[in-house]
């Protein structure tokens, strides 16, 4: 069931929706002890019941409490009331890397910079053993601030950095119900170990899928360069040259 504006989950209190998926809702909100505006992400009783995307859920709270970095949305709080259970995240204004792509090409010096920025955020991810595995331009927020990560829903901690609470074989979970096809990374597709290349391979398709409004091949991870290289597909001032 969507919340209405004056629900109140805890301190939060909802204002408006701002968006909804197969993993719930997500609302404008306040918090009413600082006094600021949040993002609230919901996991509604339903979807609860369903024990991937339960884990799902978890998994994403777990994943971004651990990162601290300016290209990544921060968590700010997780709660439960009324079987529905939340989290309580940074309120960004601006819009997705993919609505920006829909609105036609972007030049390289705007795309690079944001490219840069990605790869600063999964470094970051990275070097805390965690692995995105669902970078997509959906998940990726332009705000005036700069870039910013979304969604760890599918993220998975890699041997070495798990505890006894998260092992990092518990995070695999069926993929095909949790991402798209043109964007689900060929770790999952084929079941094979995720690893930091996986993750960097569709970031650096990023600044050619930015540039010529094309899609990189359907490849995936650290295969996705060299399937783009054999596609051949045409220099970015061209491509920008028709439209």
């Amino acid at each position: 069931m969507s919340l209405t504006a004056g629900t109140r989950l805890g301190p939060y209190e909802i204002q408006g929706a701002i968006g909804a998926g197969g993993m719930g809702e997500v609302y404008k909100a306040k918090d009413t002890r600082l006094d600021r505006i949040v993002a609230v992400k919901t996991l509604p009783p339903h979807i609860a019941a369903a024990p991937d995307l339960r884990e799902r859920f978890e998994r994403e709270a777990r994943a971004i409490s651990q990162l601290s970095h300016a290209n990544i949305c921060t968590l700010f709080d997780v709660g439960e009331q009324d079987q529905t259970a939340f989290l309580v995240m940074e309120y960004l204004e601006g819009e997705t890397l993919a609505a920006r792509i829909a609105k036609g090409p972007i030049p390289v010096e705007q795309a690079l910079p944001w490219a840069i920025q990605i790869a600063s955020a999964l470094n970051a991810a990275h070097r805390q053993g965690i692995l995105h595995r669902d970078l997509k331009p959906g998940n990726v927020m332009l705000t005036a601030a700069g870039i910013k990560l979304l969604d760890f829903g599918l993220a998975k901690i890699v041997a070495g950095a798990a505890t006894a609470s998260t092992p990092g074989a518990s995070m695999m979970t069926s993929p095909a119900t949790m991402t798209t096809p043109l964007t689900m990374q060929g770790t999952i597709l084929r079941s094979i170990p995720s690893s930091r290349r996986t993750d960097s391979g569709l970031r650096t398709s990023f600044p050619s899928r930015e540039g010529t409004r094309r899609r990189p091949a359907a490849a995936a991870g650290h295969e996705a360069g060299e399937r783009l290289r054999a596609d051949n597909p045409a220099p970015m001032r061209a491509q920008r040259r028709r439209h």
